[in-house]
């Protein structure tokens, strides 16, 4: 498999985790020094988004993870 392609989807959950994380931290921030009626939605809102933004970082983690092939060429023996 060429390089472009082992990265090409661990690029699309980096820039989704790095998207919802600044959203949340704007929310967040509009709510608390915003002079708004409706301030709350924003600070629950906020850590909301940051707390989605997580799973994207656990699909990035796992998608950058290189397992070596002699590895990968397990025994029926070796696995019980």
């Amino acid at each position: 498999m060429a390089a472009a392609e082992q990265g090409k989807y661990t690029i699309l959950f980096l820039s989704l985790a790095v998207i919802l994380d600044a959203a949340g931290l704007v929310l967040f921030f509009v709510g608390i020094f915003a002079p708004l009626s409706y301030w709350d939605f924003f600070v629950l809102s906020g850590p909301l988004l940051i707390f989605l933004s997580t799973f994207f970082w656990i699909f990035w983690y796992l998608g950058n993870l290189r397992v070596p092939e002699d590895e990968l060429n397990l025994l029926k023996s070796d696995i019980l």
